[in-house]
């Protein structure tokens, strides 16, 4: 008898255990999933600011998938803080996603385009400037080196015949953040600048800057990337369902901007306003909007002639293999299931 007591109670405390093991997995399998979401207070962002403002990638997710957006002013900062784990989706330029891409040896792969263009060539307002070849002895600004109106420029200079002081050429390009560009450019301490939209705008408006090449002049006539969207590959493969359910709010939005651009246009202003302090004045919001193309396409060529422009400057070393470097899967999905054409 008192061996059935015994062997009773243990039982019944194994079975105790057991069910609170399940109650705790199960527990854990209900928590909340938390998505953060890198972008820059930019245009050339216009589905990450909208999404943002008005819920639809929460929407999206449900309330059990949280989202934590996460701002950033560079490239290479969204780069380190995606390697740290401290973002699972971003909104970044070609350049530091392939240097990306190749330093983590595939940890990131880009899902999807956000924005095309969106880059004009101008001079100070002193110098009329109507060739490349004028660009001789001059002193050209970009907002990064190595970043998408860098290769940009280094690729104008190369069909002319030109090159970089520093590889013994005679154009000195130089590096500065837009805003220091724009003082730059006004107090003649620099000739010309290579800057994305809505710099370009502000220059012509606000410092009376002379376009030397608008947006379909820099490169490709306008069909070459300005921002993707990448992922952390093991986020993608982890949460291929949370990356679809993004995807397909990206492909909407991107769709709703090109429907309704007036009321795209208020609402990106309004955020640019939110996280720097300062809207856009109309004019230049509507000249920015009206020379970059929103879209889901992410100009896989453009994106490999960039990666050799990147190896040709010495931005990465060697040649970079790419093969993994697109994971457009999901958003093909995505496109079939909206009756939109797949990306190739």
């Amino acid at each position: 008898m008192k061996i059935t007591k015994l062997t009773s109670s243990l039982f019944l405390a194994i079975a105790l255990v057991v069910v609170l093991a399940g109650c705790a997995g199960r527990n854990t399998a209900n928590e909340p999933t938390k998505v953060r979401v890198a972008y820059f207070p930019n245009i050339t962002h216009a589905q990450a600011l909208i999404g943002r403002a008005e819920g639809q990638f929460q929407q999206a997710l449900g309330e059990g998938t949280p989202i934590e957006w996460k701002t950033f002013n560079a490239g290479p900062a969204e780069i380190e803080a995606l390697f740290a784990g401290e973002v699972d989706i971003g909104y970044i330029g070609p350049g530091p996603a392939i240097n990306g891409y190749v330093k983590s040896k595939g940890d990131l792969q880009i899902i999807a385009g956000a924005t095309d263009a969106g880059a004009i060539l101008v001079s100070r307002k002193d110098l009329v400037i109507k060739n490349i070849s004028e660009l001789s002895g001059k002193r050209v600004a970009v907002p990064q080196f190595g970043n998408t109106q860098d290769l940009s420029l280094r690729h104008l200079l190369q069909e002319n015949g030109l090159a970089d002081t520093t590889k013994g050429g005679t154009v000195e390009i130089r590096q500065a953040e837009n805003p220091d560009i724009k003082i730059l450019l006004e107090k003649g301490d620099i000739d010309a600048a290579i800057v994305p939209e809505p710099w370009g705008s502000r220059l012509i408006s606000e410092v009376g800057a002379n376009v030397v090449l608008d947006y379909n002049q820099v490169w490709r006539d306008g069909r070459y990337t300005t921002a993707v969207v990448i992922a952390r590959t093991e986020f993608i493969q982890k949460h291929p369902d949370i990356v679809e359910k993004f995807l397909q709010t990206h492909v909407e939005l991107t769709e709703a901007i090109k429907q309704h651009p007036d009321k795209a246009k208020e609402t990106v202003n309004q955020q640019i306003k939110e996280l720097t302090g300062k809207a856009l004045a109309k004019n230049v919001l509507d000249s920015a909007f009206s020379r970059l193309t929103v879209t889901s396409n992410p100009e896989k060529d453009s994106v490999v002639d960039f990666a050799k422009l990147s190896a040709e400057a010495g931005f990465v070393k060697g040649t970079p293999d790419l093969k993994d470097l697109f994971n457009l899967t999901i958003l093909n999905k995505v496109l079939s299931e909206k009756g939109l054409p797949p990306i190739q």
